[in-house]
């Protein structure tokens, strides 16, 4: 199994549940040139982030090229601990990273 791309830390703490997560991506523009070529680096960006808690939506995030590399992201939602929570990107390439964790 491949290493996942999101690094999640779910925490619970008064019936409010604080997700932190990381993701690794390189968030290229498509406005850069290539230093050494001098082509245009293609676009390759996050378009949509989305977390489920216990299967429910809880946040659903629309990004584009301004969101900078390898992206930090921290939101919070009423829950507890034990509960399941799953956080999803896709990017404009098509490709995706789900990873699926418990709230502590």
């Amino acid at each position: 199994m491949a290493k996942s791309s999101i690094k999640v830390r779910a925490k619970a703490k008064n019936g409010v549940v604080t997700v932190k997560a990381l993701i690794s991506h390189k968030m290229e523009t498509g406005l850069r040139k290539d230093k050494k070529t001098g082509k245009v680096i293609p676009a390759h960006f996050i378009e949509a982030v989305d977390c489920e808690h216990n299967g429910t939506a809880v946040m659903n995030a629309e990004w584009g090229v301004a969101i900078s590399k390898n992206p930090y992201l921290s939101f919070k939602f009423a829950g507890a601990s034990g509960d399941a929570v799953k956080l999803t990107w896709k990017d404009n390439t098509g490709k995706s990273d789900t990873l699926e964790t418990k709230v502590k």
